[in-house]
């Protein structure tokens, strides 16, 4: 187990008032625990910002299921980057609207490409990428 530090930080009043009913409504046990939260969503953006870090995306795209030829491009495109697509799940929301999330590995500039790529593609209604990271290097 990691050797804990403990720090201070001095905050005003109203501050921590609006952080500690944020921290309540999230559940968390402890300012503590909220606070290392924050600092790895930090570092998370950072370790995005390097386009050559190994990174790890969920891309979540909705779009006409009877869009002409949509679904074939939407596969080609996935296809054409296999290596950087670990894999995708197709949900069916209603008669006409589809649900793809697609789970992206690899340097952060191509990952981000990838799913401009896809979420551009004509036809997707709506599409969002969200950044995490692999984890080895966020403590």
């Amino acid at each position: 187990m990691p050797t804990l530090e403990r720090f201070g930080v001095s905050m005003e009043e109203e501050l921590l008032a609006r952080f500690d009913g944020l921290i309540a409504a999230r559940g968390y046990p402890s300012r503590s625990e909220a606070l290392r939260d924050l600092v790895r969503q930090e570092l998370v953006r950072e370790e995005w910002a390097d386009p050559a870090a190994d990174v790890v995306g969920t891309l979540t795209v909705v779009y006409e299921h009877h869009e002409h030829d949509l679904s074939s491009t939407l596969a080609d495109l996935q296809h054409a980057h296999h290596n950087a697509i670990i894999c995708t799940t197709h949900i069916h929301l209603d008669a006409h609207n589809c649900l793809e999330v697609i789970v992206l590995r690899g340097p952060s500039a191509q990952v981000k490409q990838i799913a401009d790529t896809l979420q551009s593609t004509r036809g997707v209604k709506h599409g969002q990428l969200v950044c995490t990271t692999t984890g080895k290097d966020v403590g």
